[in-house]
């Protein structure tokens, strides 16, 4: 046989039985899953975005009713509509709701030994480090794509 043919095949065999081994990966177990959701804080994460979904939902409303002259009653309407969707959200989005939704798409997404990897790094001092320290990550990132950016605007 070819070296070249006898390469060709042993590279086809290799393909095959990486995907079947990626294919028939065990899916991770919800106890697998509620540890690696309980370390990363998701629920925490999920109920400090609700006042930043609220905020939005403001400036929505505010922008709606900007330079519209409302009487006392169409004010009180739409606070009452905007209280309205708050609570819907909040209820929507409550962890007790969405955890479920947590589970099964962490399931689809995730091996077991993926999900067990993840909590382990989150269990760990670097992976609360990065816990601790993402918000102001996240802060310091977008004040300096703001500073960066602003020149280019001018």
């Amino acid at each position: 046989m070819p070296r070249r043919t006898l390469l060709r095949k042993l590279l086809v065999g290799a393909c095959l039985a990486l995907c079947a081994a990626t294919a028939f990966a065990a899916p991770p177990s919800d106890a697998d899953i509620e540890r690696l959701l309980k370390a990363s804080r998701a629920e925490s994460m999920l109920n400090a975005i609700l006042p930043q979904m609220e905020a939005l939902q403001r400036q929505q409303f505010d922008q709606l009713t900007a330079g519209k002259p409302l009487s006392a009653e169409q004010k009180a309407e739409v606070d009452r509509i905007q209280s309205r969707t708050n609570e819907i959200v909040r209820t929507s989005l409550a962890w007790e709701e969405m955890r479920p939704l947590y589970v099964d798409v962490y399931k689809k997404t995730f091996t077991s030994e993926e999900v067990k990897a993840m909590a382990k790094f989150y269990e760990s001092p670097a992976g609360k480090s990065l816990l601790e320290k993402t918000p102001a990550l996240m802060q310091n990132l977008m004040l300096a794509i703001q500073q960066k950016m602003i020149p280019m605007l001018e």
